[in-house]
């Protein structure tokens, strides 16, 4: 019994960790940094749009429907600083009109150069563009429609995208500075809960080896929650296996000295027929008497042995009503000539959880001690109460006193000694019920006689 390597087993998990570890950690890199900037562009077009509506406020109309606007009223300094990065400008009339009708001094001698767009009153777009200089700009546009005017004019905001791009840059650097800490963490946080994790494991695997080598005989040692129940159920196996090995040991010396009688009562006889030939007439007699025995006692063994294997089987089921039906027959022919009244009363559903050898041969012994009991009739009756199947044989013979019940249930013990038997019926019967967690009660029955009850797990 061995466990999976533990070194390969925890070099798996933390290439696992550490790369699910990593691929979470740049996801959540891209994720946030994309975040950043939508937030920064956004607050960047806000901005711009707050300086177009100041530049669209001071924008007035001449006598001659011309666009006017005086610089100065304007409130940042950078409109009037060349190459600012800070810029306006008044195009003509729809996507054909004059450019840079208007325009602030921080151009100079350069015009926004806009996509060829015509943004409707109140419309307002914004794009990315270049200026001449190769200066990346944001530039937002709001149509102007001047009275009496057939198209727009096109006012425009533009303002360099290099304060956005440094501020990006700078919080992805300290956000991969962040995340590469928690990384670390999460490298060292995944070999310690790995490490930490599997170290029952390794423990239970020293235990196992212990086992093997056959320096103990269970698992000891307490483990966490999620180990604990596999070692239960390992010990639980191992106590089985050892009550089982001890069952048959104790058998095979049971079987051993069972037989060692009748094979000495045999083999003295055979001695004295050949050595002196008296006692040859009652040779064979003898023979066929300690044959029998002899018999009994395998048939004994053999159904104890079948028993304690099905214990516990899964999926044994085996129907009452065909088993007790067969032996009554049985039994009907056997005692024939005493005219008895034999009836099997027994609900078709009911089922034993276990061999059906098993059940005819309990059922089988009590139905024959009642019969040689019974002075007219011999019922069998069966139920179910809960988990557990509760089959009753009554008879109406002269019964068994309370006092004397128990030594009927022992092994050998005759209390008819004028009826054919070895007094191993009863005991078998309560040796197997036993071995199937069951039990066999002794009563009077309402009938006069004996009442057995036999309680066996329902299938």
């Amino acid at each position: 019994m061995t466990l999976p390597n533990l070194r390969s087993l925890r070099h798996r998990l933390l290439l696992v960790t550490l790369l699910t570890a990593g691929l979470v950690v740049v996801a959540s890199g891209f994720v946030l940094s994309a975040l950043f900037r939508d937030h920064v562009r956004q607050q960047f077009v806000e901005r711009l749009t707050a300086d177009l509506d100041q530049v669209l406020a001071r924008l007035e109309v001449d006598s001659q429907g011309r666009p006017t606007l005086d610089a100065a009223r304007l409130s940042d300094p950078r409109w009037t600083r060349p190459h600012s990065g800070l810029y306006w400008q008044v195009d003509g009339a729809g996507s054909e009109g004059k450019p840079g009708l208007l325009r602030s001094r921080s151009l100079w001698d350069e015009e926004l150069i806009a996509p060829r767009d015509t943004p409707g009153r109140g419309e307002l777009h914004v794009h990315d563009v270049q200026n001449h200089r190769k200066e990346p700009l944001l530039l937002i546009e709001r149509g102007l429609q001047a009275d009496g005017a057939a198209q727009p004019w096109r006012v425009m905001v533009a303002a360099s995208t290099d304060p956005l791009e440094r501020a990006a840059e700078r919080f992805n650097n300290v956000l991969t500075g962040s995340l590469l800490v928690l990384l670390l963490l999460l490298c060292a946080g995944a070999v310690l809960q790995v490490t930490l994790g599997l170290a029952p494991l390794s423990r239970l695997r020293v235990a196992l080896s212990a086992l093997r080598d056959g320096r103990t005989q269970r698992l000891e040692g307490r483990y966490p929650s999620e180990v604990q129940p596999l070692v239960d159920d390992l010990n639980s196996v191992l106590d089985r296996q050892a009550s089982t090995l001890e069952r048959a040991r104790a058998q095979a010396g049971n079987l051993a000295h069972a037989l060692k009688t009748p094979l000495t009562i045999l083999s003295q006889g055979a001695t004295n027929a050949s050595s002196s030939g008296a006692g040859r007439e009652e040779l064979p007699a003898l023979v066929l008497d300690q044959v029998q025995v002899a018999r009994r006692h395998i048939d004994w063994h053999l159904a104890r042995a079948r028993a304690a294997a099905a214990q516990g089987a899964g999926g044994l089921r085996t129907p009452l009503q065909p088993v007790a039906d067969g032996l009554v027959r049985v039994m009907q022919k056997v005692h024939a000539n005493r005219k008895l009244s034999i009836r099997a009363d027994v609900d078709a559903r009911l089922a034993f959880a276990g061999e059906s050898q098993d059940l005819q041969e309990m059922l089988g012994n009590l139905l024959d001690n009642a019969c040689k009991a019974a002075r007219t009739q011999v019922l069998v009756s069966a139920m179910q109460a809960g988990r557990q199947l509760r089959v009753t044989v009554d008879d109406d013979g002269p019964g068994i006193a309370p006092d004397r019940m128990a030594k009927a249930l022992k092994r050998g013990h005759r209390l008819d000694e004028t009826t054919p038997g070895s007094g191993l019926g009863l005991a078998i019967v309560q040796e197997l019920a036993t071995l199937y967690e069951g039990t066999v009660e002794l009563g009077a029955s309402p009938l006069g006689g004996l009442l057995v009850v036999l309680s066996l797990p329902a299938g």
